[in-house]
């Protein structure tokens, strides 16, 4: 499950902003708007040929990858009730054979290319462990909000089927649609509740929602917001697992982009370890630099994994294996693809290149040489994550 990348959800778009002018009228302002389908940039007679399909062994550094955790991620959606498209039949012809013999037999390999993007761009997402409580014990939690009651989900495809995959989020004021609260909004509201009432409130912040943990950690708990996906630690020794529900539909503001223009952090600098850094040195000035981004995430809960060495589920439905799943933009790469990376690594700063499976997708994460690889659960994981961010070039699998 961020970069802004969270996982599973969908911000607003500038295609979503336009879809919102073709729905009271201003048909005009969709010139500027690329829609499903649509190439976006000029003559289709200009668009390149696409590359010729070659041999997998002739990927750069493909023969050199273990291929370890592969089988695992490919085996999790074999065993979905309708596999992807074109997957039934290549799940029943890996039947014992190894697998590094079965894709060259199946496969040929074909380097993508965007025309807007020329160098292709990896960053990093995992699964963060959190501690807190089920009942809140003192004013510096903060909550892990389910989705409200009051959240209404439009899906613009209803409306308009062009604007398939589109939504907009808001809430019914009187004979209105408004758009939802704030993150500074609800958080503001939450603290004028609790101090009307004197008290700490030991459920849900307000009306209609419900809170399913209170975080120990602010800093944590934003984090949380931007994987998507997590583990709480309760008191008990026990976790419980959480995952992307909704978000409040307003855009995701990077605040790294904030610490650069307050001259916290530079360029050169912001990282996801930076920021993190940076935050819980600076807790006087840390909740008004969260509020920099409006956007906000509901989560629910997960049941406990079967294999705790997996991760929570994509959007593809499936547990996501460490190493081997990425999100992807699913308008340009399938979800279920087998796609191989040739990046460098965050921490060695040498070569990475493996073969990974789409198996997610990311508010962030748009265009065609574009990915997000997910780095397992914990510290570790987290570490990696949030350094990764490198040029890629990127090629999709094909069948023979």
């Amino acid at each position: 499950m961020t970069h802004i990348r969270l996982k599973t959800s969908r911000t607003t778009t500038r295609r979503e902003l336009c879809a919102v002018a073709l729905l009271i009228g201003f048909v005009a302002a969709l010139a500027g708007c690329q829609t499903p389908g649509s190439a976006g940039h000029g003559d289709p007679g200009s668009v390149e040929a696409p590359p010729p399909s070659i041999a997998l062994d002739a990927m750069p550094g493909f023969s050199a990858d273990d291929l370890n955790g592969l089988a695992v991620a490919l085996d999790q959606q074999c065993a979905l009730p309708k596999p992807p498209q074109g997957w039934a039949t290549l799940c029943a012809s890996r039947s014992g054979q190894p697998i590094g013999s079965w894709l060259r037999s199946r496969f040929v390999a074909r380097e993508l290319v965007d025309t807007d993007q020329h160098d292709g761009l990896i960053t990093g997402y995992y699964e963060p462990l959190l501690t807190g409580s089920l009942v809140r014990e003192h004013p510096g939690q903060v909550p892990l909000r389910a989705r409200p009651a009051d959240l209404l989900t439009i899906d613009l495809a209803d409306i308009e089927p062009r604007l398939k995959g589109l939504r907009l989020r808001g809430r019914v004021d009187g004979q209105r649609v408004v758009p939802y609260a704030t993150r500074a909004q609800t958080e503001g509201r939450e603290r004028s509740a609790a101090t009307a009432a004197g008290t700490v409130p030991a459920s849900g912040p307000t009306a209609g929602t419900e809170v399913l943990a209170w975080a120990d950690d602010p800093v944590d708990a934003f984090f949380l917001e931007i994987q998507g996906s997590g583990r709480v630690r309760l008191r008990d020794g026990s976790l419980l697992r959480v995952g992307y529900a909704d978000q409040n539909g307003h855009p995701y503001h990077p605040i790294g982009r904030t610490l650069i223009e307050r001259g916290a952090l530079t360029r050169e600098t912001v990282t996801g370890p930076a920021i993190r850094s940076w935050l819980k040195a600076n807790p006087a000035e840390a909740p008004a630099v969260m509020q920099t981004n409006p956007s906000l995430v509901y989560f629910r809960r997960l049941p406990p994994p079967a294999d705790p060495s997996l991760g929570p589920p994509g959007s593809l439905a499936v547990p996501l294996t460490p190493m081997r799943s990425i999100a992807v933009d699913r308008s340009k790469i399938p979800l279920g693809s087998l796609v191989f990376i040739a990046t460098t690594d965050p921490v060695s700063g040498g070569p990475m290149q493996r073969l990974m499976v789409a198996q997610d997708t990311g508010g962030a994460i748009r265009g065609t040489k574009r990915a997000d690889v997910f780095w397992g659960f914990g510290p570790e994981a987290g570490h990696a994550a949030g350094l990764m961010k490198a040029p890629a070039r990127m090629w999709v699998l094909e069948t023979r």
